[in-house]
């Protein structure tokens, strides 16, 4: 099957769509607003919570590229479960991913109209997130070539914002800017250290830090609505290295050199604005805003394309209705996206009309599906890279150092699950995501079982 289509959708999106989304696609509001936070938190030291879930985001896509590229398909790791692992899996983890994604498109849609709203405050917060949301998922509906180019130019301008960022930044430390406030690098020691809240502090970061990362794998399910998605693959997977090294590594250095880790505006008004209001930039919350706002944009947008693309994949395997099969004359999983946006906005429904517990319990179920969904990508390349040798297959393209690499991995995400278990505040998602799984799990082995028996039934007759 390699370098082959494994499903009947458009092969719409160009090399260049491809391209930017692998480039750009683990570029999100996080960074920008959200790893000021994090700096808060930990200090200097963040860096170390970024570099550790980098890491571990750059093996598990290795992983996953192994397997994409030898067999590319719009399911991807959910159809690598079933396959590897059992049916169970891949129903598991591919339901519980389009529901991380589904409850996404809201909070993105939120948060975008949070902005803009502050920008028009006659208009209403729901109002805009209702057209912002209906506007993408029109365009989504037409074809995937649409998405391509819609994430692509969101992708381009989320590229071109951090690359201003880290040339402004560079020139402020060299002291090349003589407006500035800040200098030098004297922030990475001179305010109690590097690590001045300890080890747990850096831990407790890159639990945080950990679901920045979240939608990497995205490029996998794209790649299979293009030509040549086995060479696509390859390409985006060996670059993933080089953008969470330049786009998070590079950009939170520059923010804690420059800014005192405990200067309260991190956490408030976000790192990005933080450094650019020291550095003497003008205008600089309207430019973060403006940046911020095509970053949740782009997510939503991606949001849409991602859950749908999941639920066709899980209906073409008998896992979803079947009516989410149905395409467009264009190959595009109309009923998929309808269906998914329609989750989504009975999500927000649930924020208006439930108690506050009940949306609270909503969110915190996404809480661990990052973990899990990494956990059974580890799992399911060690199976089939057993698989695959015990056939005599050549394999191209190979996860490093295999399988101890690997395994080391597998531990590695099962430790960061057992220690959200044991702190409290990140106990309430574990549990919260528990409890969501294995109601997941036990609908899929009833459905499985009576999809099983309404067989024998038939052979029967």
């Amino acid at each position: 099957m390699s370098g082959n289509n494994s499903n009947d959708l458009a092969q719409g999106l160009k090399q260049r769509h491809v391209t930017m989304l692998s480039i750009a696609g683990v570029i999100g509001a996080g960074l920008f607003v959200g790893s000021g936070h994090a700096i808060a938190a930990a200090g200097p030291a963040v860096l170390l919570a970024y570099a550790a879930a980098g890491t571990l985001v750059v093996l598990v896509m290795r992983m996953l590229g192994e397997m994409a590229v030898a067999s590319p398909d719009t399911g991807s790791f959910s159809t690598y479960a079933d396959r590897a692992i059992g049916r169970w899996a891949g129903f598991t983890i591919g339901w519980l991913y389009w529901w991380f994604w589904v409850l996404v498109i809201p909070l993105e849609a939120n948060a975008a109209a949070a902005i803009l709203h502050a920008w028009f405050p006659a208009v209403d917060l729901w109002a805009f997130s209702l057209v912002i949301t209906l506007a993408l998922t029109l365009t989504n509906l037409c074809s995937v070539k649409n998405y391509g180019e819609f994430e692509f130019w969101f992708a381009l301008l989320k590229v071109l914002a951090i690359i201003g960022f880290i040339a402004v930044g560079c020139a402020a430390l060299f002291g090349f800017v003589p407006s500035s406030q800040v200098s030098g690098a004297s922030h990475l020691f001179d305010t109690q250290g590097f690590m001045p809240n300890g080890l747990g502090a850096v831990l407790a970061a890159m639990l945080t830090t950990m679901f920045s990362f979240m939608g990497t794998e995205i490029v996998t399910i794209a790649a299979a609505e293009s030509k040549d998605p086995g060479k696509q693959i390859s390409r985006a997977t060996n670059s993933v290295i080089w953008r969470i090294c330049l786009f998070y590594l590079v950009s939170i250095f520059l923010v804690v050199a420059l800014v005192p880790w405990n200067d309260p505006a991190l956490a408030e008004t976000g790192s990005y604005q933080t450094v650019l209001s020291r550095i003497g930039v003008p205008n600089a919350k309207l430019i973060v805003d403006i940046v911020v706002l095509i970053a949740v944009t782009s997510c939503l947008n991606s949001a849409l394309y991602t859950s749908s693309r999941m639920l066709f994949s899980l209906s073409k395997r008998g896992d979803a209705p079947a009516i989410a099969q149905r395409t467009t004359k264009s190959a595009t999983p109309h009923v998929a996206v309808l269906l998914s946006t329609a989750a989504a906005f009975l999500c927000v429904f649930a924020n208006f009309v439930a108690p506050a517990q009940v949306f609270e319990f909503l969110l915190a179920s996404s809480g661990a599906i990052a973990l899990l969904v990494y956990l059974v990508i580890a799992v399911s390349q060690l199976r089939m890279r057993a698989q695959r040798e015990a056939r005599g297959e050549k394999i191209t393209f190979k996860m490093w150092l295999f399988p101890g690499l690997t395994w080391a991995t597998i531990a590695f995400i099962v430790a960061i699950l057992v220690v959200m278990a044991l702190r409290e505040d990140h106990r309430a998602e574990i549990i919260a995501t528990a409890l969501l799984s294995i109601g997941v799990v036990a609908a899929g082995l009833l459905v499985h079982r009576k999809r099983e028996a309404a067989g024998r039934v038939a052979l029967d007759n």
